[in-house]
């Protein structure tokens, strides 16, 4: 494994606004870290987690391979625009084809992106995503396809029902019993949900990740918006057929050993997706641990670098 050093302190750059992205004039929270002036990749971060989700050892990582970063919080979770005045969320409804709750999908999420870019004046980026997140890419590259260079999907699936499913064993440990509520409580679960979906290779460090979910909660604990995100993955369907019409790089990375996101889900979006690269790592679940930061951002940075050299 590529070892790589992070002289870079993404603790020097400051959190900042973005007022009135995209179609609705929402505001995203997001950090630019590096030279502005390089090739600029755009992370978009999963469900339930916010840009401080994306380490800074990973993003430093790609500083130091000469790239901007771009991360941000996502409508719905940290410090961007939590919707309201809409229908209360109901997961169970939208599992049964009722979808009278959903207030967006996975489009105006896309849209919430392409309108960062927009505010930083950016034509283009390379769109990097986790889990939801790589399903927000997948969407804006099938919707907005001249905004993004190339297409990294990570631990993430088509939208297909049938792959990429969640492991029984996650939905009883995970998903199940009363939500958590407050500060001790939600910092618990993450630990232990970590346990549960982590990379059984790559050991996570429980007072690292006990730190960063005190800070997500610290920054926002909206339980009813992490719904709303779910559901509109469940609302915008299957993108396979969209997927196979199109023309830009993609490589796609999942871990063996995820079970939050089986790796069918990985497999299909590169089977779906003409010529797409597909990296398969043994031991990895569904996290960025910190074993596997500089290994992924290896791969990122060599796959966007080779994108702009052609």
């Amino acid at each position: 494994m590529t070892q790589i050093q992070h002289p870079f302190d993404a603790s020097n750059t400051q959190e900042q606004i973005a007022r009135g992205v995209g179609p609705a004039k929402i505001n995203i929270a997001y950090e630019r870290l590096g030279d502005p002036n390089a090739t600029p990749v755009v992370l978009i971060m999963g469900g339930a987690a916010q840009m401080i989700h994306w380490p800074d050892a990973f993003c430093g990582a790609l500083v130091e391979r000469g790239l901007q970063v771009i991360r941000f919080d996502n409508r719905d979770c940290g410090h961007s625009t939590h919707i309201e005045g809409v229908p209360a969320p109901d997961l169970p409804a939208v599992l049964a084809d009722d979808f009278s709750s959903v207030s967006y999908t996975l489009s105006e999420m896309a849209a919430d992106t392409v309108g960062l870019l927009d505010v930083l004046g950016l034509a283009s980026a390379h769109v990097v995503g986790a889990s939801m997140g790589g399903q927000i890419a997948q969407v804006m590259a099938c919707e907005h396809l001249g905004r993004v260079r190339s297409l990294v999907s990570m631990m993430s699936t088509t939208g297909n029902p049938g792959v990429g499913q969640v492991a029984p064993h996650v939905l009883k440990e995970v998903f199940s019993g009363p939500p958590a509520v407050t500060r001790d409580e939600v910092i618990a679960h993450r630990v232990s949900a970590a346990r549960v979906v982590g990379s059984p290779a790559y050991p996570g460090n429980p007072d690292e990740i006990a730190a960063r979910a005190g800070l997500a909660f610290d920054r926002s604990n909206d339980l009813a918006g992490l719904t709303r995100q779910a559901i509109a993955t469940v609302a915008t369907g299957d993108r396979t057929e969209r997927l196979r019409q199109l023309d830009l790089p993609t490589l796609v990375i999942h871990g063996l050993a995820d079970p939050m996101c089986d790796v069918s889900g990985g497999r299909a979006t590169a089977e779906a997706i003409p010529g797409a690269e597909l990296i398969l790592i043994e031991g990895m679940g569904h996290d960025l641990a910190p074993g596997l930061r500089a290994l992924l951002a290896t791969h990122i940075a060599d796959f966007v670098l080779r994108v702009e050299r052609c």
